[in-house]
């Protein structure tokens, strides 16, 4: 048997919102309710792993030739907004 494909981010945090909404009316039975949590709770676990790996990947291309990480002046690492593809010649 076959593991069911991982949603996307995007897809994930959407399926997200239509729980919240569905749970937030109040109108569900206790059994299914909890069954919307339940789910809720593994893509919000889901999203949060995504946004830790994109972070992790943004960490290395944040680097210095040394492999150490840029700090900006208060010793926190530097961050920039990542570009749209196509966006990198400007700025």
């Amino acid at each position: 048997m076959t593991k069911p494909e991982e949603p996307t981010f995007e897809q994930a945090l959407l399926q997200l919102e239509q729980i919240v909404q569905k749970l937030e009316k109040g109108e569900l039975p206790l059994e299914d309710s909890l069954k919307l949590y339940e789910e809720g709770i593994r893509l919000s676990r889901l999203c949060h792993g995504k946004l830790e790996e994109a972070e992790g990947r943004i960490e290395v291309l944040m680097k210095d030739a040394r492999g150490e990480p840029v700090l900006d002046a208060a010793g926190r690492p530097r961050t920039r907004p990542l570009q749209p593809p196509g966006d990198e010649d400007e700025g």
